[in-house]
């Protein structure tokens, strides 16, 4: 990917969480394409030590640390250690998400609390953590990954569409709270996103051809927003979510 002028990220220490949907190597790469060094924090079983070798092909500084997700204690640790080694964090990046599908009344209330606690609260104990070296600083750029189930429902997945809605909300109100820090706090909403980067469209399936696109998004497909949101040239765009879906929200 070219780097438009005023997207250049060279110098820009990012942070990025991982988790198991394989998006991270993509946005990670993009990161460090566009000049950052980029911390990745995510479990042991998570993408992030594939992604660690995707980026760094790009000649910038790469590291990982171990982190429970979950856990106050193990983000302020990580985020501390990233600290350290870079000297500040100018992006966060909150990429990690679970999904499931179940019907409402079937779900249980363990199912309820981690995928919860995975999606929505990582992201507040996050931004909370990274926020105090943005704050600190008065500038900062924070990216929040959702989807198009922040603004719409869908069958089978009451709880991830009410984990996408909270970080919606998340996202508009920090941008509100910070923005005066020099904070910009923004998101992007995935479609259906495959991450092979061809798919056959010889014999589309019922999404494809539900879809304006005629196809399925690659996480490349999100790249290039996530550089420019994390530049300096995003300084007037905040508390958005822009979606990136094939048209999919304009359908219905």
């Amino acid at each position: 990917m070219r780097t438009p002028e005023g997207w250049d990220l060279t110098g820009k220490k990012a942070v990025i969480s991982a988790d198991r949907r394989g998006w991270t190597k993509f946005f990670s790469s993009a990161l460090a394409e566009a000049g950052a060094d980029v911390a990745i924090i995510g479990s042991e079983n998570s993408d992030m030590e594939e992604a660690s070798n995707k980026a760094s092909d790009y000649g910038h500084t790469v590291i990982t640390q171990t982190t429970n997700l979950m856990s106050k204690a193990s983000i302020d640790k990580s985020i501390q250690t990233v600290n350290d080694a870079f000297g500040t964090i100018d992006i966060l990046v909150n990429n990690a998400k679970a999904n499931f599908g179940k019907r409402f009344e079937k779900v249980t209330e363990s199912e309820f609390d981690t995928l919860m606690d995975f999606n929505l609260k990582s992201m507040f104990l996050t931004c909370q953590s990274v926020g105090q070296t943005m704050l600190n600083k008065k500038s900062g750029r924070i990216i929040n990954m959702t989807s198009n189930l922040a603004v719409r429902g869908l069958w089978n997945s009451v709880v991830p569409c009410a984990s996408e809605g909270a970080i919606h909300q998340l996202t508009s109100s920090l941008a509100l709270e910070w923005g005066r820090d020099g904070i910009r706090v923004n998101g992007i909403g995935a479609g259906w996103l495959n991450t092979e980067q061809e798919s056959d469209q010889s014999e589309p399936g019922l999404l494809e051809r539900y879809l304006p696109s005629k196809r399925k998004g690659h996480p490349n497909d999100l790249t290039q927003m996530l550089v420019y949101l994390s530049s300096d040239s995003c300084d007037f765009v905040n508390g958005q979510t822009i979606f990136i879906d094939g048209g999919a929200l304009a359908h219905a």
